[in-house]
């Protein structure tokens, strides 16, 4: 699978060997909830996501190289792998950075390096991030990156969370 380098991060498949490194910022409650996954009960939990989700096509664990650690993932699903619907020429973004790493402009400079590697490398004309209703922090990363708002979904189902909620779609015009 690609791996994609910045100044701080290297973006790469995600290991077993990730799952304490993934349990330490995912048992946080202030994680997972807000972006639509339930807080992870142990290290163990970590490693069945691992294995059962993230070795999925598009996902990258964001390693900071100055931690030596895994601090956060990012996705990138195109056309049918996306829950919008899309093209195989569209892709949805997904993302989370644990929260002793919030406001270090780490996610957008993780985003940023996947928005160039989907424009440049796969030639994907249109890239698309949603946030749910709350989720400001997302909103500004998205923003910051160059997405603008679309549209709201109601009633969208959330279904690791057993809810339903309000979403937020920005978009991104690549060509």
């Amino acid at each position: 699978m690609t791996r994609l380098e910045t100044e701080r991060l290297m973006l790469r498949p995600w290991l077993k060997t990730d799952a304490e490194d993934l349990y330490r910022y995912a048992s946080d409650p202030d994680i997972g909830p807000i972006t639509g996954f339930p807080v992870h009960t142990s290290v163990e939990n970590s490693l069945e996501i691992i294995d059962a989700v993230f070795q999925e096509p598009g996902n990258f664990a964001i390693y900071l190289k100055s931690e030596n650690r895994v601090v956060g993932s990012i996705s990138l699903k195109i056309g049918q792998q996306s829950s919008l619907d899309l093209t195989n020429q569209e892709a949805e973004f997904g993302y989370w950075i644990g929260k002793p790493f919030w406001g270090q402009g780490l996610m957008p400079e993780a985003v940023e390096a996947v928005i160039d590697y989907a424009l440049n490398t796969l030639d994907l004309t249109d890239l698309w991030c949603g946030y749910y209703e709350g989720n400001l922090k997302s909103r500004r990363v998205q923003e910051k990156c160059g997405f603008h708002y679309h549209h709201t979904e109601y009633d969208v189902a959330v279904p690791l969370m057993h809810e339903i909620r309000t979403l937020h779609v920005m978009h991104y015009v690549g060509r």
